[in-house]
């Protein structure tokens, strides 16, 4: 293309260029020489007449009687300027003529020439075009091709997108390694420690452990990445980190023979962090029951803190019930830490005043709130706390302030008494909106996540608060049904769904089918399903508020969902005290378990995610066999109406088939 377009512009400009000689320069000079003469003659003309005209006027005014003499010789002088005024007159014709003339030959002619250039210029292109002609043929069908394989390509790609999105996240690729990738590695330092980044790698088989750090500043880099030299360890015992042990998250230890003391490590998410740990046949941390385990809660929940709230609500509502950013707008941290320590002293009286004068409104406010975000067990409860939040996702708005309704009546008492001051204090503030500006819908946002916050700090956590502000917001625009009435018992309680089984052993295999073969790429793909709590979309589930929010929540999709076997639950409540009970891990042989109730661990460590306790235990109330993992099941976002044909028909041939995890139990 940039030869061709060079000659096609070469000509040009010699076109160009030979139109200044062949073109502009003889019509510059015939403008120049011819019509400047002309415009010159003319001149002369005009003044000749001028003169013979004024010459003959002043004859003619001559008197007869003046001397014939006199008269003969001005008779005399006007023929003579007559004669000079035919002259300049022929002599002007003359020039317009020869003008004319002129300009049929030395106007036209350099204009041909031009013209014969400029065609020359188009030969020269259509030469072009003609040698260009085959090349431009092979070219448009290539590019046909390449449009109809850019065409299946997408086709195919697009397909495999639905499946990667249809399997689990996480997966073990292919490999040499039983495990290989990025982990943040805990080293020593004099003052603190510090996370550094590696690639690690693991096999099994030598109980080989390789890390290579990715973050050394003095080491030659090679392609952008940053090279070191590897260290090797052979492993010796692997535990996952207890939560409340560490305030980082995804954190496990490991014990290697050619270093003394343990290596912390930090993974990448939960399901990375126990998909390394089912590498390593790694172990959970050994629970203990704690001293005091006795009603942390009425701790909080006793006189001394129905009487903090009752205080700090008469103090917002007698002197800033109007104050705007009521509740949005926290006070100064140390001023709340220090009323927080004054009231709940441990030589504090039960009934302590609260001076207005040395507690604003920003710190009252800010100190209710930080006494109902520091409860051990929310508000609305853990136990609960799954229920409220399938609740609202239903897309009736009857069956959803009936369900919460029911909820409610089946907190704990002093959790129903509690609630029950705190709504009946924010149906007062919102009543006062327009001056406060904290209507129902901005209150449910501030005391959703206090009220009702989650057991674990996950992804679907994250993605139910926005239900868990739904839920206060039906709490205070139905206050008067739900705190006075009793609840309908025909109305049915939200059943938490049944979770898919595990799909970790499954991967994701293509049929085989006759396909036309294209000059594609190749990849290689093999995607092994990891059990993961599923986040379920659904167009029906609509998640809608109060008839106040109802706009802003009805377009949301139904972003998640947690599902809790019945089975699980029942274990928990048979785990009393701690009992040893055989692992049976996914690669790896049997290992030993301690376990507690959840009531005994820390957020993490009793309140694991689904996938996280029926992964790592398999447990029976009647004997210490393990139980046998379920069938796997479709997970619920999988798409069923593709038929096996249809997919082999648009697959390439390296497509075809795909290497699984584990060949044993590949389906």
């Amino acid at each position: 293309f940039s030869q061709l377009l060079n000659t096609v512009e070469e000509e040009r400009r010699r076109l160009i260029q030979n139109a200044d000689d062949v073109l502009i320069t003889p019509l510059e000079k015939f403008r120049k020489e011819q019509i400047g003469a002309a415009k010159d003659v003319k001149k002369k003309f005009d003044k000749e007449t001028e003169k013979y005209y004024s010459t003959l006027e002043r004859h003619l005014n001559l008197s007869s009687k003046k001397k014939e003499a006199y008269l003969q010789e001005a008779d005399t002088q006007i023929d003579k300027e007559r004669q000079v005024f035919y002259d300049a007159s022929l002599e002007y014709v003359f020039k317009i003529q020869e003008v004319q003339e002129k300009k049929k030959f030395e106007f036209v002619e350099p204009l041909l020439a031009f013209l014969q250039g400029l065609f020359t210029f188009y030969h020269e292109g259509y030469e072009l075009a003609h040698e260009f002609e085959p090349y431009k043929q092979q070219l448009q069908f290539n590019l046909q091709n390449t449009r109809n394989n850019f065409v299946s390509t997408k086709q195919e790609v697009e397909k495999l997108m639905n499946r990667i999105r249809s399997a689990d996240q996480d997966y073990k690729p292919p490999g040499q390694w039983t495990m290989e990738g990025f982990l943040f590695v805990q080293e020593k330092r004099p003052l603190g420690c510090t996370w550094t980044r590696h690639y690690c790698t693991y096999e099994k088989g030598s109980k080989t452990f390789t890390m290579i750090n990715t973050e050394n500043k003095s080491a030659g880099k090679q392609n952008g990445l940053v090279l070191s030299q590897p260290e090797k360890f052979h492993l010796k015992s692997c535990i996952r980190r207890k939560t409340d042990s560490i305030d980082k998250r995804f954190c496990f230890d490991i014990e290697v023979m050619e270093r003394h003391g343990v290596m912390t490590l930090q993974a990448l998410s939960e399901s990375n962090r126990r998909l390394w740990l089912e590498a390593m046949d790694g172990k959970e941390p050994i629970y203990n029951l704690p001293v005091i385990l006795s009603k942390k809660e009425e701790t909080y929940l006793n006189d001394a803190g129905f009487n903090f709230v009752k205080k700090c609500i008469d103090l917002v509502e007698k002197r800033g019930i109007n104050t705007m950013g009521l509740y949005r707008i926290g006070g100064v941290n140390s001023k709340v830490q220090k009323l927080r320590s004054t009231v709940f002293s441990s030589k504090a009286p039960v009934d302590v005043e609260l001076d207005p004068d040395m507690w604003d409104n920003k710190t009252i406010t800010s100190g209710l709130k930080n006494y109902l975000r520091c409860l051990s067990d929310p508000l609305m409860t853990f136990k609960l706390h799954k229920d409220f939040i399938m609740a609202v996702k239903s897309d009736d708005q009857n069956y959803r302030v009936c369900a919460v309704h029911a909820l409610v009546h089946k907190l704990p008492e002093k959790n129903k008494e509690m609630l029950e001051l705190l709504i009946k204090h924010l149906v007062t503030v919102s009543a006062e909106n327009k001056s406060n500006l904290m209507t129902v819908s901005n209150l449910g946002v501030i005391f959703g996540p206090t009220l009702m916050r989650s057991q674990e700090e996950t992804v679907a956590a994250m993605m139910n608060i926005k239900f868990q502000n739904i839920v206060v917001e039906i709490l205070i625009e139905n206050f008067d049904k739900i705190f006075h009435q009793p609840p309908d018992p025909n109305v049915p309680l939200p059943q938490p769904q049944s979770r898919p089984g595990s799909r970790r052993s499954r991967a994701i295999c293509l049929t085989k089918g006759p396909r036309k073969p294209r000059s594609l790429y190749t990849p290689t793909l093999c995607l092994a399903d990891a059990e993961s709590d599923t986040l379920s979309s659904s167009r029906s589930s609509t998640p809608m508020g109060s008839m106040e929010s109802l706009s802003s929540h009805s377009s949301e999709q139904n972003a998640s969902s947690n599902p809790v076997s019945s089975r699980q639950k029942t274990g928990q409540n048979k785990l009393e005290v701690p009992r040893r009970m055989p692992l049976q891990l996914s690669n790896g042989p049997g290992i030993e378990v301690c376990v507690s109730s959840p009531e005994s661990s820390s957020k993490e460590d009793a309140g694991r995610t689904d996938g996280e306790s029926e992964d790592a235990l398999s447990i029976s109330s009647d004997n210490t066999t393990p139980r046998l993992s379920p069938a796997p099941k479709k997970a619920p976002h999988c798409h069923t109406d593709l038929k096996p044909a249809q997919l082999s028909r648009s697959l390439s041939p390296s497509l075809r088939s795909l290497l699984v995890s584990d060949s044993r139990r590949c389906r």
